[in-house]
């Protein structure tokens, strides 16, 4: 199972969310990378964060690595600065 398919929720029909899980941008590299490298890859994506959407630019502004080993050094990094909790979503009409 991947992280996507066991982090689902249904939301809905009448229910949308901005942006991708954190896990989805994780999954499209190739690790160990350079911030810089997911930046240019993946800066302007925006993802789902408890507070909002968010670029993935901005989330790595806010942490101080400059490299990441492993999907999961990623993943953990991201959620120290993004948080944990539920994502706001909008109603679709």
């Amino acid at each position: 199972m991947s992280d996507e398919e066991s982090e689902s929720i249904e939301l809905g029909p009448d229910a949308d969310v901005e942006g991708v899980p954190i896990a989805q941008v994780a999954a499209r590299l190739t690790w160990g990378i350079e911030a810089s490298r997911i930046r240019r890859r993946e800066g302007s994506t925006t993802v789902r964060t408890p507070d909002g959407p968010r670029t993935v630019d901005d989330l790595l502004d806010e942490t101080d690595r400059t490299y990441f080993e492993s999907r999961q050094d990623f993943r953990a990094a991201i959620e120290d600065v993004i948080g944990s909790g539920p994502v706001p979503a909008e109603s679709v009409e």
